[in-house]
């Protein structure tokens, strides 16, 4: 027979297209992907209502800024704490009642908001709180994902979880910011109270199998346990160190107005920052291709130095879209890295390990970017602004690949041939028959 014209397009398609696989064999994951999309438009409306609501009530750009401060020591703490508790307790039973306190302090922001004089130390405490929360759910999130996805498609997983964050960082800040500027912020605090009850009915539907009774309590022994097991295998080690070493040294969102104003279009500065989403939701509907790489360590190390040399790149280009285009790429590329992370930890960690790395994870996820904010501020007051973002750049590409030097078990790390990889494949196997 004849092969048409538009055969080969079509097969490159479904090469690289999105894997839907998890949505359509795992009724739980299906479950999990709705939840987390209600919840993830709804916590944007916190997020945009809230520092918009201290602006109102007190004029100041520090009072904004210290809410950020608020929430770190909680996320932190609460992020460690959250995965040794995911390793002991029902994972499920966790991310209910979590779900259900985060709920409640939506709720008392919205009680606060409609008081004819609201108070400006319950949106730090608050803050602090769903900070906390959020950071003990997580944990319990991630583990659970082995739990309710297949082996091979844990991946795919990863990609439609960044799908789902990625579109709903472009789309829903802006929808947020139209609700609370035109409702007031009692109704974007309320839209997310209903948020939280319809993501709670479809949480109580999922079904996962028990844990092991066996799980220590707990504890800082136990959480020091996952400690010593992250750094005797220097695969998972490699993805933490080279994305804290990537964001330490390339992000730089703090820039951008700087940026903005430089090129004299300071109302381009929203422009920069939704780049690295829209080239991340790019990636992920395009990251078909990833289930056909089983060199993830490899891939890790590719994407972190692709996402240095765009963000050096970007620099130099003297125009809008061409930051705009390199900004983009080097959010692809975070993309991509976050896929084979995730991929290597889903598919080689135990699972009475699994939510006390995804605390390790959080942490080393978390502190990086924030790290880089902080770096960049200080670079560009030495150099400016190009110097703090081209050279950060650099130093990205260079750290990577004195990482990749140092870590050859990472670098080296296949999932057909190594030792986790495999044991966790063959007891996966083993539970599903029985």
């Amino acid at each position: 027979m004849q092969e048409t014209p538009d055969r080969p397009l079509r097969s490159l398609l479904r090469r690289i297209g999105m894997d839907l696989g998890p949505l359509r064999d795992s009724r739980d994951f299906r479950l999990l992907f709705a939840s987390g999309v209600v919840t993830m438009f709804g916590t944007f409306l916190t997020l945009v209502a809230l520092p918009l609501q201290m602006k109102e009530l007190t004029g100041s750009y520090l009072a904004v800024g210290l809410v950020s401060v608020a929430e770190f020591v909680p996320m932190v703490v609460c992020g460690l704490w959250g995965g040794a508790i995911a390793d002991a307790l029902d994972r499920r039973k966790i991310i209910l009642y979590t779900e259900i306190g985060l709920c409640v302090t939506v709720l008392i922001l919205t009680v606060n908001a409609l008081l004819p004089d609201p108070q400006v130390w319950v949106l730090y405490v608050v803050g602090a709180l769903t900070a906390g929360l959020g950071s003990l759910q997580r944990p319990s999130m991630e583990a659970l994902m082995p739990r309710v996805v297949r082996h091979d498609q844990l991946g795919a997983a990863a990609a439609l979880a960044g799908f789902r964050w990625n579109l709903g960082a472009i789309v829903a800040p802006g929808l947020s910011g139209v609700i609370a500027a035109t409702f007031g912020v009692a109704a974007a605090y309320g839209i997310n109270v209903v948020t939280f009850l319809v993501s709670l009915l479809l949480l109580l539907l999922v079904r996962v199998p028990p844990q092991s009774q066996d799980a220590p309590p707990a504890s800082i022994e136990a959480l020091a346990e996952g400690v010593r097991y992250a750094v005797r295998r220097p695969d998972l080690m490699g993805t933490y160190l080279v994305d804290i070493a990537a964001m330490v040294f390339a992000f730089s969102t703090a820039l951008y107005p700087f940026l903005a104003d430089e090129l004299g279009v300071p109302e381009t500065v929203g422009l920069f920052l939704s780049a690295s989403a829209v080239g991340s939701l790019i990636a992920s509907v395009t990251s078909g291709w990833t289930a056909h790489v089983h060199r993830q360590g490899l891939g890790v190390i590719v994407a972190a130095v692709v996402w240095g040399v765009a963000v050096a790149v970007a620099a130099v280009m003297p125009t809008v879209w061409g930051i705009f285009a390199c900004l983009a790429v080097a959010g692809a590329a975070d993309m991509i890295s976050g896929v084979f992370r995730s991929t290597i930890w889903n598919q080689t960690i135990p699972d009475e390990l699994r939510g006390r790395l995804a605390g390790i994870e959080l942490l080393s996820y978390t502190s990086g970017p924030m790290l880089g904010n902080a770096r960049a501020g200080l670079m560009a007051d030495v150099g400016g602004t190009r110097f703090s973002l081209g050279a950060g750049g650099l130093l990205c590409v260079g750290a990577v690949a004195a990482m990749a030097a140092l870590l050859p078990r990472f670098r080296q790390y296949d999932a057909r041939t190594d030792e986790h990889a495999l044991r966790e494949r063959a007891r996966r196997e083993a539970l599903s028959e029985t």
